[in-house]
């Protein structure tokens, strides 16, 4: 087999070895996301939950209700939210 040949096919294995990649990495990463820790790049804690679930629904819901709240009801949840989810810690944020 002539050299030329040989190193065009293998040129052609190798472009379609990569454009195989590029499709599974395009499916799995819808997926992936949900698994892969905050650390390393995944999913932030305060994300909402991803549609189609039962917490999707139940998300929408409280989020429609908060929506039909008066401005001044709002903030009194917000703040009575945020005290009883603060930190105990006595460290210092930094």
């Amino acid at each position: 087999m002539p050299k030329t040949l040989r190193s065009a096919l293998v040129l052609v294995a190798l472009a379609a070895g990569l454009s195989g990649c590029g499709t599974v990495n395009e499916k799995l990463s819808a997926g992936m996301g949900d698994y892969v820790p905050q650390w390393a790049g995944g999913l932030p804690a305060d994300a909402p939950p991803r549609p189609g679930t039962p917490q999707y629904e139940a998300y929408m819901k409280e989020r429609e209700r908060k929506r039909l709240l008066p401005a001044a009801d709002r903030e009194k949840e917000e703040q009575a939210q945020k005290g009883t989810a603060g930190t105990t810690s006595g460290s210092p944020v930094r």
